[in-house]
Parts: structure tokens; C-alpha cells; sequence
């Protein structure tokens, strides 16, 4: 089943790229208490991912401080060497979003956000979306509705909040 609006999110483990390797996060615990806006997409170094997704909480990363929000995550089904690297590549990490592995696809499961394109080599990976969430309860939810960056855009999010 897929989370919506009023739900809490899963206090799931993922993985964070640090200089001393990777560091599992508590999901649950790093949301608690705080403002934090969460996009997930379907992998590192992908077309749509990598020039439209990431780009538009570049954009909008500092009008989200703006509005009260303690910090933007980007989450993949990737390892965290790959999100790591990819932070770097993209310019993401250097704005300020952290990049965190879902390695096992945990976190897209639990939201009813996993899937599969084998014809575009994509097994087991996160639908496109877009969330902010308060204390760990979604507040907006902008699950993407085709394989573009519309609804789940930072543009499109920071409109909703």
C-alpha cells in the first residue's frame, strides 16, 4: 500500500556516504522533531534523474530553508558509494542535499513506491516522487504520475508548501 497524506514514514535503516565510508541513518530518528523534504527517483546517473530531478532542489534548496525546512534528502535504491559520487557529480551534495542509499529498497517498499522496468534495465527501484514531511508524518505527497519530473520537481513541491 502506498503512504499518503497523515501517514508516518518507516523507520527504516539507509546508508549515508561519509569520508570514512558508509554510516547507516535511522530514518526515523533523523526525521523526528524536524521539517525535512524527501525525493526519491529511480536511480544515480539516469537521464530524467540526473537533468531535470536533482537539478530542481538545486534550484530550490535555499527557498526551502526559506520556508522552515531543516533539510532535503534525495533517496535512491543505489549503494552509497554510487550516491556519494553522484552527489559530488551533480553539485547536489556541494547545495547542501544529503544523499542517502535505500540499498535494499527498504524505504521504497515500505511507501508502496517500488517497482521494476526491466526493459530499461531497472529492477527493484523507486518510483519518482516528492514529500515533505513534519516530525516524520507526510504533509505533502507529489507521487509522480509518468516518467517526467512534474509533480515531483522542487519547483512543484515548494508551490505546495
Amino acid at each position: 500500500m502506498t503512504i499518503g497524506l497523515g501517514d508516518r514514514l518507516p523507520g527504516v535503516t539507509v546508508l549515508e556516504m561519509t569520508a570514512v565510508g558508509p554510516r547507516p541513518v535511522d530514518l526515523a530518528r533523523r526525521l523526528k522533531g524536524r521539517k525535512v523534504v524527501i525525493f526519491g527517483l529511480p536511480g544515480a546517473f539516469t537521464g530524467v534523474c540526473s537533468t531535470s530531478h536533482v537539478p530542481s532542489f538545486i534550484r530550490t534548496r535555499d527557498a526551502f530553508a526559506a520556508r522552515g525546512v531543516d533539510e532535503v534528502i534525495c533517496i535512491a535504491v543505489n549503494d552509497p558509494f554510487v550516491m556519494g559520487e553522484w552527489g559530488r557529480a551533480t553539485g547536489a551534495t556541494g547545495a547542501g542535499i544529503t544523499m542517502l542509499a535505500d540499498a535494499g529498497g527498504d524505504f521504497a517498499r515500505a511507501i508502496g513506491m517500488l517497482y521494476s522496468a526491466p526493459d530499461r534495465g531497472l529492477i527493484g527501484r523507486s518510483k519518482r516522487y516528492a514529500l515533505l514531511a513534519e516530525d516524520g508524518v507526510v504533509r505533502v505527497w507529489h507521487p509522480e504520475p509518468d516518467r517526467g519530473c512534474s509533480i515531483s520537481g522542487g519547483e512543484a513541491l515548494l508551490d505546495a508548501i
